[in-house]
């Protein structure tokens, strides 16, 4: 039974329960997925499914993953191949597509990990939130520096893991206890409670981990069916304009 599929982050956004209280939501795009390739106990010596997630030009491919992508009959190139852990035999076919509905439904709690955004290098201040030095007593040219890293003789070294400048983000970062609040498989948009650690577009995998006791649900406007006919006569009505009442000059 597959439990995990990926996205790519949309946006964070805001949305209101049938209560009327603010809920901090996060939107991913979850296109179906294709499966790529189908591997078993005998042949790999574990039981998973490789899913293509994403479109790209097919350029950017090379032989060797052009022939691996032949069975799945992809009309645009993957951007991402993953793997997806199964805990029984799998029925799944090389082609065969998955979408986000056949592993979540609207109330499972799930954990999202994601890389977070790189920062490059940075200071002790921004990287550590270490606190400025005074500006005074000789010290106005180097007020961001970290300070003292370490003692005299003894130990006569930098202890290992002192918080100094150097890469920072970049990171992968996991956020538990989030709940699925609605799937619009029209759009492909799955819609969780929370924050995602990670930027725009950036890829996302989601894990269920249970069953929610206190689900959330949102409050969705219904959309009126529209009559042709009443909106074409509103349009034409709104293209009719009034004769203009001003009188030209010399009349």
């Amino acid at each position: 039974m597959l439990n995990t599929f990926f996205g790519t982050k949309i946006e964070t956004s805001q949305a209101f329960d049938d209560k009327g209280n603010r809920v901090v939501v996060t939107k991913i795009k979850t296109t179906p997925a294709t499966v790529t390739q189908v591997k078993s106990i005998k042949k790999d010596g574990y039981q998973s499914i490789q899913c293509a997630f994403g479109k790209k030009s097919k350029k950017s491919l090379n032989q060797p993953l052009k022939a691996h992508l032949k069975g799945a009959k992809l009309k645009l190139a993957p951007k991402f191949l993953r793997e997806l852990k199964l805990d029984s035999d799998s029925e799944f076919k090389v082609g065969d597509q998955l979408k986000v509905s056949d592993v979540f439904k609207v109330g499972d709690m799930i954990k999202v990990s994601g890389k977070t955004i790189g920062r490059g290098f940075t200071g002790v201040i921004k990287r550590w939130h270490f606190s400025t030095g005074p500006r005074t007593h000789g010290q106005s040219d180097r007020w961001r520096s970290p300070g003292s890293i370490g003692q005299r003789s003894d130990p006569g070294r930098v202890w290992k893991g002192k918080k100094m400048a150097g890469h920072s983000g970049n990171t992968t970062r996991t956020t538990r206890n989030l709940q699925v609040l609605n799937i619009n498989e029209d759009q492909n948009i799955l819609t969780i409670s929370g924050t995602v650690a990670s930027h725009r577009t950036a890829l996302l995998r989601i894990i269920r981990t249970g069953k929610t006791k206190r689900p959330i649900k949102l409050f969705i406007e219904k959309q009126e069916k529209s009559d042709p006919k009443l909106s074409s006569k509103k349009e034409t009505k709104k293209s009719k304009k009034p004769a203009s009442t001003k009188r030209k000059r010399g009349e």
